[in-house]
């Protein structure tokens, strides 16, 4: 599972340990040379966004145009199902002409087989193998869910041809009860989150690495993925496109090449090659790659898997196979590659931040999320976002059940003057009082909260930058994943409830909008109209309307909404019309001390101002009682730290 760009820059250790984050990530950081990630942003290119004609703005798989300066501006508080939204979570038997089922569970009355039952052989491979390709990735018990979706995408397109590399015997045995084809890697890894950049993350590198060296002598073709992404269409027909090829590989190229789903202009990409996603044929040219570069990494531990994959593959670039295909030699002279373009077979940025391919009107293959914050929790939170995750059913109906508002954000913050840092920070933080206001009723009424999309007008990264990459698609405004602003590991941790009050759990933006959500959520529903006391019959009453719609008097104190929503437990969500000035604070003054200890956690960093030592700018979820708040890097070293 690798990063975009990551500890590329000083700034990303600068930030100070909450904000560095651990693997995950996943995606959705890649550790590549400052080198590579400024000649994939100021490479020169001919794939430009000034021949569209008002693209769409991106959320989360739909289209919404953007307003015009003289329309009123409509904010959707939960966008429409993405084009490849994940349906409900239904595991049926999934099967190739050649293969085992995928999905049907040995009988419970069978004992497990012993492990060398799963040992990595040629023909355990060619039990799987269909047309001579197959499809694999591994991970260790930590990613077990990450690897259930991976699968079930594959399943839900008919592909058949998998295999899983279990990297310790309790994901080896968790998979084998849920009949998905497993194999074991013999890496006797812990089963927990080994954490991005560790002694053991990198470890798990170099076993990819032994692994494709291992496979390839068999003579079948490997389509080797990482955990951290998902495929939305079927790969098989694209790789088939480029039969000559040795290896095929995506890349962290964040500026268009291509405007079609022709390969990726091997010039003009300059990021480096991402090993997330990569296919390979059993020639000589790619076995003899397979094994050096398991050689460097095996004579260096550190070396990261990907850096040495782009310096042994760099050696040589060029020229060209021919003057269509867009393969060209690379290595050693003789190695055939290709790049994947970066619009279809989508990194975190090109496809959450960028909408490359909704902007070209192409369909995306796969997703892998790179680029993104906030470790294995962001990356999680990024594949729901986008309603491509496959969670239980629990995860859909919280026993207290959920609750929902309509941001309300005015044109101008979103649409008028430059887009600056000033005018960034101006829009984020009028959303974060609305959300810190519905994180307090949420807490209140123990109630999971519906996080609502967050407009963003400036991108993140991790070094300074103009607001978004010269070249890039990114438009803005633009609705940011959740980790831009947040700290999504801190929101989703367990924090000592005596010493922060208690928890808040949070579901996200697109949640009511995923097919996967059951009818009994969606036919309990209350709505709640914030009015003025003492206008229009508006009193604190648990009477509702007729069409289920609760007059509730804005400023209401702690007393009140535990008073009257204490009468809709059994109600499954309730939607607020708007949170400003709907609650008008904590009577228990202990508790408000609480909450305002874990939310102020729950911020981020943006990321970074041009020309700045340091760049990053800390969010503050109480900028509002802080006169003359700016947003400005911090000026000392003693300043360097989260909002107190």
């Amino acid at each position: 599972m690798v990063e975009g760009w990551r500890n590329g820059f000083r700034e990303a250790t600068n930030s100070k340990p909450l904000f560095l984050t651990i693997y995950a990530t996943v995606i959705i950081g890649v550790l590549v040379s400052s080198f590579y990630v400024f000649s994939a942003i100021y490479s020169p290119t001919n794939g430009s966004s000034s021949f569209l004609s008002s693209p769409p703005l991106f959320t989360a798989g739909r289209i919404h145009s953007l307003p015009q300066e003289n329309v009123t501006l409509e904010l959707p508080v939960a966008p429409p199902p993405p084009l490849q939204a994940l349906p409900p979570p239904v595991l049926e038997e999934a099967q190739g002409k050649s293969l085992g089922k995928i999905w049907v569970s040995p009988p419970r009355d069978k004992k497990m087989p012993p492990l060398e039952t799963f040992k990595l052989t040629k023909e355990l491979f060619g039990e799987r193998a269909k047309d001579n390709v197959i499809i694999v990735t591994f991970g260790n018990y930590a990613f077990m869910d990450f690897i259930l979706t991976w699968v079930k995408h594959l399943t839900d397109l008919d592909l058949s041809n998998i295999l899983i590399g279990a990297m310790d015997t309790k994901l080896l045995e968790a998979l084998y009860w849920k009949g998905v084809p497993v194999f074991d890697m013999g890496s006797h890894m812990s089963t927990v989150d080994v954490g991005w950049g560790s002694p053991t993350f990198h470890k798990m590198g170099r076993e990819k690495v032994i692994l494709i060296d291992s496979v390839l002598p068999y003579g079948y073709e490997l389509l080797m993925c990482d955990t951290d992404m998902v495929w939305l269409k079927d790969p098989m027909p694209y790789l088939a496109r480029y039969p000559d090829a040795d290896v095929l590989t995506s890349s962290d190229q964040v500026v268009p090449t291509v405007i079609d789903d022709s390969l990726d202009i091997w010039q003009q990409v300059g990021a480096a090659y991402n090993i997330g996603i990569f296919h390979w044929r059993p020639t000589e040219s790619a076995k003899k790659l397979a094994k050096e570069w398991k050689e460097i990494l095996l004579a260096d531990d550190k070396v990261w898997d990907q850096n040495g994959f782009n310096e042994i593959v760099r050696r040589q670039l060029g020229p060209s196979v021919d003057g269509d295909s867009g393969l060209f030699y690379a290595y050693d002279g003789n190695l055939k590659v290709g790049i994947l373009p970066a619009s279809i077979f989508c990194s975190g940025h090109t496809y959450f931040v960028q909408a490359m391919y909704q902007q070209l009107r192409l369909e995306p293959y796969a997703l892998h999320t790179t680029f993104q914050y906030a470790g294995t929790e962001g990356k999680r939170h990024r594949l729901r976002e986008g309603m491509v995750f496959y969670d239980p059913p629990e995860y859909y109906d919280s026993p207290r059940g959920f609750m929902a508002f309509k941001p309300s954000i005015p044109k101008s913050l979103l649409l008028d003057g430059k887009h600056t840092i000033e005018s960034h920070f101006i829009l984020v933080n009028h959303q974060m009082k609305q959300i810190r206001s519905a994180l307090a009723i949420a807490s209140l009424l123990n109630r999971t909260l519906v996080m609502p999309p967050i407009w963003c007008r400036l991108d993140r990264l991790w070094f300074g930058h103009p607001g978004t990459l010269q070249g890039s698609m990114t438009r803005q405004p633009f609705i940011c994943p959740l980790d831009h602003v947040f700290e999504v590991n801190i929101m989703l941790k367990e924090l000592p409830e005596d010493e922060f009050g208690p928890g808040i759990g949070i579901r996200e933006y697109s949640f009511l909008d995923n097919p996967a959500l059951p009818k009994q959520v969606k036919e309990s529903w209350l709505d709640v109209q914030l009015c003025q006391e003492g206008k229009d019959e508006c009193e604190a009453s648990n009477k509702t309307s007729p069409s289920r719609v609760l007059k509730f008097p804005k400023r209401s104190n702690e007393d009140t909404f535990k008073a009257i929503f204490s009468f809709f437990d059994d109600v499954k969500v309730i939607k607020f019309s708007s949170v400003e000035d709907a609650f008008a604070g904590f009577s228990d003054k202990e508790r408000e001390e609480k909450f305002r200890k874990r939310v102020k956690r729950y911020v981020g960093i943006w990321c970074c101002e041009e020309n700045k030592t340091p760049g990053h700018i800390y969010y503050d979820m109480y900028w509002d009682e802080k006169p003359g708040w700016k947003p400005v890097p911090p000026q000392t070293p003693e300043e360097d730290h989260p909002p107190l």
